[in-house]
């Protein structure tokens, strides 16, 4: 069996490393070269850091990965700083490493276990068969520079994986818009020089405000900013904003960036002398917000799928589970004994991922419409802050960390709100045109 991945970062770097590791031949696409920048607040949960640990993946200070106790969250005047759980099935520390490097350590890892990287090849579009299953991608060849050369080149392969971003150009040549009913989010982000880069916690300020007017404070804003201390001499230091509100996409998010970090105390350096590079912004597609996640002969995984949390932006966890799951169906699949029993088996991939966050995510669609209220927000921050065990409770959920066994309180409750709710759905309303026959082949 042979599999094309479209693009290379957390999740097409991840989906290849574990089907190379099992023997599946792979092939990825990437329209960069390496090292590349990507948006992002470079902070990894607890859940992140499992994939990397079920990947191998090496992870020491000296090489630039900096490990932090849990989060500090600051509000209404009050500071609270809550560890990351002791559980089971997750580690107990988070990461923090820019996407510069972090993309492209999960790379060579799959890389070494024997996936072959193209870099400098920007996919245009899916290729379909006659009877309109995904059977490869075609690519724009790109120089140094990044620019075309005017030359293309197909690939074909029995499955494809798109984890070419929100903005996948793979999902939208087979007709895979985004959906109107999932919440969109937005962030932006810089660095600064700052004493602050060897912070052993990942800073949320859950405060935001849209920019002040003729002396009048902005209203406040659906989100939070973060303070993520790097470890190099610098602090990423960004914002998340959900489409709850009103204000979305009408205001200059850099300066609310600006706004606020001038409000920070002068010691701390975010100063405009002191930012490293410009104020890059990115979406995040959330909740499933493009599906189906399998089509005929097409995977989607990450934030190609929609698959960023609601709660608090976070998309790389994900994007890393979903290229593990996929991974595992195409081995099921590669291992059938006939075309229809594999096509079976690659199917299951859009119920397996629904099965898995679904009630999560629906959750987490609740959660980003109500603090989309201002006057919600203020009463949840200032009923909530002061209570530690509460705010526990609220981080544990919000990062999706609990212990499948439910050995403690939080545990079943968080279970339990999940079960009282519907799973977000991940099928799409409308499906490309049927194949007459699978596609998979069994011969791996």
């Amino acid at each position: 069996m042979k599999v094309l991945v479209v693009g290379a970062g957390p999740a097409g770097s991840t989906a290849a490393w574990h089907l190379a590791t099992a023997g599946i031949e792979v092939t990825v696409l990437e329209k960069t070269r390496f090292p590349r920048e990507k948006v992002c607040g470079d902070g990894l949960t607890p859940r992140a850091v499992r994939e990397m640990q079920l990947m191998g993946l090496p992870h020491r200070p000296e090489d630039g990965w900096r490990p932090n106790k849990g989060l500090r969250l600051i509000a209404g005047g009050r500071t609270i700083e809550v560890p990351w759980p002791e559980l089971s099935n997750f580690p107990s520390y988070g990461l923090i490493r820019t996407r510069l490097g972090f993309d492209e350590a999960l790379a060579r890892h799959a890389q070494a276990a024997g996936a072959a990287i193209l870099e400098g090849h920007s996919v245009t579009e899916a290729l379909t068969d006659d009877a309109g299953a995904v059977v490869g991608a075609r690519a724009s060849l790109l120089d140094g520079a990044g620019r075309k050369t005017g030359e293309t080149r197909d690939f074909f392969a029995d499955v494809v994986l798109a984890a070419d971003g929100n903005s996948t150009r793979t999902a939208v040549s087979r007709g895979l818009e985004k959906r109107g009913d999932r919440p969109m989010g937005v962030a932006y982000r810089t660095y600064f020089t700052s004493p602050r880069h060897d912070d052993d916690w990942m800073e949320g300020w859950l405060e935001l405000a849209a920019p002040s007017q003729a002396g009048r404070p902005g209203k406040p804003l659906p989100g939070y900013g973060w303070v993520f201390g790097v470890g190099d001499g610098t602090s990423n230091v960004g914002l998340g904003i959900l489409n709850s509100s009103k204000e979305f996409g009408r205001l200059d998010y850099r300066a609310v960036l600006r706004e606020w970090t001038a409000s920070m105390p002068e010691e701390w350096g975010f100063t405009p002398e002191n930012q490293v590079g410009p104020i890059r912004g990115a979406a995040l597609p959330m909740g499933f917000n493009r599906t189906p996640h399998y089509s005929e002969g097409l995977m989607l995984l990450g934030d190609a799928g929609g698959m960023v949390s609601p709660f608090n932006g976070e998309g790389i966890s994900y994007a890393m589970e979903s290229a593990r799951f996929a991974a595992d169906f195409i081995v099921r699949a590669a291992g059938a004994n006939s075309r229809v029993a594999a096509n079976h088996a690659l199917a299951g991939y859009s119920g397996f991922v629904r099965g898995q966050w679904g009630s999560h995510f629906t959750l987490g669609r609740a959660f980003a419409g109500l603090i989309g209220n201002p006057a919600v927000m203020k009463l949840a921050l200032r009923t909530g802050m002061p209570v530690p065990v509460l705010m526990r409770f609220v981080v544990r959920m919000m990062a999706n960390l609990t212990d499948a066994g439910e050995r403690g309180f939080e545990d079943r409750v968080i279970h339990l709100l999940e079960k009282l709710v519907p799973a977000t759905s991940n099928q799409g309303t409308t499906r490309p045109k049927q194949p007459s026959l699978p596609i998979v082949s069994v011969k791996q």
